[in-house]
């Protein structure tokens, strides 16, 4: 089985993408989306994350408020390492499941994992390809100002992250999602050959 890493920088695409190499036959799992899971749950993760955070970080049902969250780990990148620190041995744990089922069903998938800081934690070395989504810097502005975030929020949260340049001269593949989609789509179908071969 071949396992990728799918990432790129906040507001690139690589969602997007990797809806596109689903498309074509891949399984993948979204980091985003475990993120989004364990911080609806009512578990040790949400637990933690109060006992480090307070209970500024509760919404008016006492669940965390992502968006408060977020507000305070991209000002201070001492709290952003306190977060990732309890966020990521559990998506680790989870996307190695995934990897791990994948193998189990078919051993000639290719199974991608999509995670914004997979190059910035080290995880990209477990992964036998890197994929790496970019685009313009103005694209990614404009697409995070489609998202309803503010102009602080995204100067924060791009400086949170690897440059898109830095992430890219660690791919195997890089995929420019900076053109149409079907301009995109005819990359991704590049790549998945190649990782199919």
């Amino acid at each position: 089985m071949t396992r990728v890493g799918l990432t790129g920088g906040i507001g690139s695409g690589k969602t997007t993408v990797g809806a596109m190499f689903v498309e074509l036959g891949c399984r993948l799992i979204d980091s985003d989306t475990i993120t989004h899971e364990l911080l609806s749950d009512d578990g040790g993760v949400c637990d933690a994350i109060v006992r480090r955070f307070g209970l500024e970080v509760l919404d008016p049902d006492r669940k965390i408020d992502r968006k408060k969250l977020g507000a305070i780990v991209f000002s201070d990148p001492e709290r952003r390492k306190i977060l990732t620190d309890i966020l990521h041995p559990v998506i680790f744990v989870r996307q190695q499941a995934f990897l791990e089922r994948c193998a189990q069903d078919d051993p000639d998938l290719v199974a991608i994992v999509d995670a914004a800081l997979m190059v910035e934690t080290g995880n990209a070395r477990r992964f036998d390809k890197l994929v790496v989504v970019t685009c313009t810097k103005e694209q990614q502005r404009e697409r995070l100002l489609a998202r309803g975030l503010s102009t602080d929020e995204i100067s924060a949260r791009v400086r949170a992250q690897m440059s898109m340049s830095e992430k890219a001269a660690q791919a195997d593949y890089v995929i420019d999602n900076s053109g149409s989609l079907p301009k995109t789509l005819t990359q991704v179908k590049e790549v998945y050959a190649k990782l199919r071969g």
